[in-house]
């Protein structure tokens, strides 16, 4: 009896487990190998259970606006967008878009209306654009740029007459203002800007202005841009400045052209305000980017409206690991050993055959060559944009080299040396790319334009005040004084 009672009882428990469903904490719907208790998106198979912005949705399966699009394949993720429009072709929803913008092929010598060859257009923001509160009078000077060290992003660093503008251009199809800093005092349309140690240094004509100091770093984690940031530093020993220069290797800014009231100039009475060391270069310390610190400066070569300083590597072995500044002076090129701050040395000076204003200038990368650039003799003397190349094979005695004259009538304004290209802001005529590789043989020839300025042409200050050509991405800043930002690239 009691063996049949086992055999029983043991078919009860065989008869309950075959009707028993299948336990739902076992059940893995998209066989990917994890419960649907434990599974991130249980209906999509995501054996790697990524979920990269960790709200417990896996990746494959996220649809953060509701929109029936997952995340991944939605072109505005955080938006309601169903219909995932996309006027521009960017990629990006028009609903999320921050910019309205196509971006433009040089084709048959135009990209949309702008006159270009072997260029394209990437980007752009008009004055608008790159402002906060927006005023029709505002206008745009200077550009720099700034890589990000942490991430590789790209930054253009606009100046405006109202305020400066950091942009980020790490996808320049869609350029994104970040924020503003606004003018330590009143609007002016002069406005220079360098950069060294992940801080940009900001000079201005304004009145009092000083040198702003702005940690680039900020730009990094903005939550709700554009917004309005303020300086970190604000450095006030001098007032007024045309420009700064900055030398990254010794960690020394160079304000140049300062103009203040109550300030004499000693060798060039024709201004009517004076400046600190009769405006030529002042000697700040920056190696503490937040810490400035005056350390003297150079008077003898009187105003100096634009500079550049370097460890000098170049053909005089006299200098070879001095640092130098070349200052264009108005009327003269001045070249001065800056090694010793409390003992500047004045090296030598030059000029060169109908100077009417000596206004910038560059080296090239073998610090062999300086072109400079005169912005009166186009309008004065009818001719073609001149540069002026002097050859520094001899510190101590430089020389003319040559003259080259573009395409152009345009009036030549900054422009900047990137391996065997010379680029050039040309105002009316835009940017211009000129081939230097035979600068040795006395031969340089244009090899690309972009003209930001469609509305004419000649001898005016109109159109492209700088051009930053630096970065590795080989995308190039063109800051227009009415138009705004460009950002353009080689074709191939």
């Amino acid at each position: 009896m009691k063996h049949l009672k086992k055999k029983f009882f043991l078919l009860l428990i065989t008869i309950s487990c075959q009707n028993e469903s299948v336990d739902i904490f076992n059940a893995d719907t998209d066989q990917d190998g994890f419960y649907d208790s434990i599974d991130n998106c249980p209906d999509v198979s995501n054996q790697s259970q990524t979920d990269s912005n960790g709200d417990g949705i896996g990746d494959s399966c996220s649809d953060l606006d509701f929109d029936s699009i997952i995340d991944s394949e939605d072109n505005c993720y955080l938006n309601f967008n169903p219909d995932q429009t996309d006027s521009d072709g960017d990629g990006i929803g028009d609903d999320c878009d921050l910019v309205d913008f196509i971006s433009l092929n040089c084709i048959n010598g135009f990209a949309g209306e702008y006159p270009c060859n072997e260029f394209n257009l990437l980007g752009h923001l008009s004055i608008e654009g790159l402002s906060i509160d927006y005023e029709s009078n505002t206008r745009v000077n200077d550009s720099w740029g700034w890589k990000d060290p942490l991430n590789g992003d790209e930054y253009a660093i606009i100046g405006l007459s109202s305020h400066t503008a950091f942009v980020n251009m790490s996808d320049p199809k869609n350029l994104i203002l970040i924020g503003i800093l606004p003018s330590a005092t009143v609007n002016s349309i002069w406005r220079d800007i360098k950069v060294y140690n992940n801080h940009a240094y900001i000079v201005s004509e304004a009145s009092n202005h000083g040198m702003q100091v702005f940690d680039l770093t900020k730009l990094r984690n903005v939550e709700n841009s554009p917004t309005t940031f303020i300086a970190d530093y604000h450095f006030t020993d001098f007032g007024r400045a045309h420009n700064i220069v900055i030398n990254e290797d010794t960690g020394y800014a160079y304000p140049v052209g300062n103009q203040d009231t109550g300030r004499n100039f000693t060798r060039d009475p024709g201004h009517e305000s004076g400046g600190l060391f009769d405006g030529g270069p002042i000697f700040i310390n920056i190696q503490n980017p937040t810490n400035p610190i005056l350390e003297g400066g150079f008077s003898e070569a009187g105003y100096s409206h634009d500079a550049q300083s370097v460890v000098y590597n170049g053909p005089d072995q006299d200098y070879i690991g001095k640092e130098i500044i070349i200052g264009c002076n108005q009327n003269h090129v001045d070249i001065v050993d800056i090694t010793d701050k409390s003992n500047p040395v004045y090296i030598s000076s030059i000029s060169y055959d109908n100077v009417h204003y000596t206004h910038q200038g560059w080296l090239t990368e073998d610090h062999k060559f300086f072109i400079v650039g005169d912005e009166l003799d186009e309008a004065a003397d009818g001719i073609n944009t001149r540069s002026i190349v002097l050859d520094l094979s001899d510190l101590d005695n430089p020389l003319i080299h040559f003259d080259y004259n573009g395409p152009t009538l345009a009036i030549d304004h900054n422009g900047y040396i990137k391996g065997d290209k010379f680029y050039l802001a040309s105002y009316k005529a835009g940017m211009r790319e000129i081939d230097i590789s035979q600068i040795e043989s006395k031969n340089m020839y244009e090899t690309g334009f972009f003209d930001t300025f469609p509305d004419g042409e000649g001898s005016g200050f109109s159109g492209a005040w700088s051009v930053y050509p630096l970065f590795d991405s080989q995308n190039i800043i063109i800051s227009d004084i009415q138009r705004g930002l460009f950002v353009v690239s080689k074709n191939n």
